[in-house]
Order: structure tokens, then C-alpha cells, then sequence
């Protein structure tokens, strides 16, 4: 049975030809803290929320405001787009949330799917997977280094999937950390690699330590509170 997944949008979109970087977190939270990083430092504004039956019943309260804890923030200056997510999506979305985003990339005639997954590992340096030959291109003219061997689980593994049917452009970050929590290296390296496969987006070097700590801080509040409401859901 498919989990139908809603976006309402609120702003008008312009991304063709550009890139939808994925913030759903799967493996760990280090994904979710670097989009969000990129969003307060690189001129993005809401565009989308995102929601469905299937998600954790939860208001995030940012500035005395209510807000969706799924949203999609869109700089129509560079063409791109980020999902973001507050919220860990359950194992059982996995497949209907990556589809959701193929699919909206179609609709917006956006050229190229950026995800990331974090790794235990001492090892420093950032790997990427690609669906296509052309985005093989794109990882090698940024620099990043090809892994020749990997098992990509969650959002990220079905949108590689997807994309190799398809003929879709997806990369996919590999990002070391050292522990099972988010830490500062991992996220400055993944946001290091996302500026150069996406010229026009940064992450504040200054501001990194704060905003992350902050960020990591309310991601795992709202995990607090949604994981009994998600356990009932999904029983």
C-alpha cells in the first residue's frame, strides 16, 4: 500500500535545471544539521511544506510560530532546492519518501538529486555514488573521490536505485564520523562538498559550532517527543 505524501507549496518554485539537495535524515542526524546550516547561511526561504497521514502529528514552534516539521526551502537564485526534516521518517517511508522527491524533480525539471549518509569511520575524507555516468562526471569535476564499493541503505539507497532506472542524476555523500553522533567535522566536510557540487550555497565556518550544537539540540527534542507518538502510529 502507498503512503501518499503531500507538498504545499507556498511561494512560486524556479529550480529547472538545477539541484534538489535531500535533508531527511536516515543514518544519523549530520545531514539534517548541514542542510539546515545551509539554509540560515545561503539566502534560502520557504517554499513547500510536506506532510502526510504517515508522519508524527507534531507542530515545530520556531519565533513563537507554528511550522511543519518536513518543509522544502527553495533559492531560486542558484536553482535549488532542500528538503529539510526535523523528524526521523519511519523505515516503512523510506520508498514512498524518495519516490516523492524523483517525482517532484521531474515536475520542477531539476537536473540532479543530492542525498548524503553518514558512516562510521575514523577516515576524514568525503566519498560520493552516483546513478549515472554523468553524475559520476559531476563528483569527479568537484573533487570528491568515487567509492568503488558500498552499501547505501534508506532515502539515499532508493534514490539511487530509482535513478539508475530512470536515468535520473543522484549522488549520494558518503560522510565519515567518528561517533553515532554528530560532529562538527563530518558536518563542516558534508557541507564543504555540497558547496562544490552546488556553486552558490556555504556554510558559515564562524557560526558553524553554535548553530550546529543549536540545531542538533532541537532535532533531538522533537525526536523525544515524536517517538511515542511514532511508535503508536506504526504498530
Amino acid at each position: 500500500m502507498t503512503n501518499v505524501i503531500n507538498i504545499r507549496e507556498t511561494s512560486p518554485i524556479n529550480i529547472e535545471g538545477g539541484s534538489i539537495i535531500n535533508g531527511f535524515p536516515s543514518t544519523g542526524l549530520t545531514s539534517a544539521i548541514a542542510t539546515e546550516l545551509i539554509i540560515n547561511t545561503s539566502q534560502f526561504e520557504l517554499a513547500a511544506n510536506i506532510d502526510s497521514d504517515n508522519f508524527p502529528p507534531i507542530s515545530i514552534i520556531k519565533n513563537g510560530a507554528p511550522n511543519y516539521p518536513t518543509r522544502i526551502f527553495v533559492n531560486n537564485n542558484i536553482k535549488t532546492a532542500i528538503f529539510s526534516s526535523y523528524v526521523t521518517i519511519d523505515v516503512s517511508l523510506h520508498r514512498d519518501t524518495a519516490r516523492m522527491i524523483l517525482n517532484w524533480a521531474a515536475e520542477k525539471k531539476c537536473s540532479t538529486i543530492i542525498s548524503s549518509i553518514t558512516i562510521r569511520s575514523a577516515f576524514q575524507e568525503i566519498m560520493g555514488v552516483a546513478s549515472t555516468g554523468t553524475a559520476r562526471g559531476k563528483l569527479v569535476e568537484s573533487g570528491i573521490k568515487i567509492a568503488e564499493n558500498a552499501a547505501i541503505p534508506g532515502i539515499p539507497g532508493v534514490l539511487l536505485n530509482e535513478g539508475m532506472i530512470s536515468g535520473k542524476d543522484v549522488i549520494v555523500l558518503l560522510v565519515s564520523s567518528e561517533s553515532d553522533t554528530p560532529d562538527l567535522r563530518a558536518t563542516y566536510n558534508l557541507c564543504d562538498s555540497l558547496s562544490k557540487l552546488v556553486p552558490g550555497i556555504s556554510c558559515n565556518l564562524s557560526l558553524l559550532e553554535k548553530q550546529a550544537r543549536q540545531i542538533e539540540k532541537e532535532m533531538k527534542q522533537v525526536e523525544t517527543e515524536s517517538k511515542d507518538l511514532s511508535n503508536n502510529m506504526y504498530r
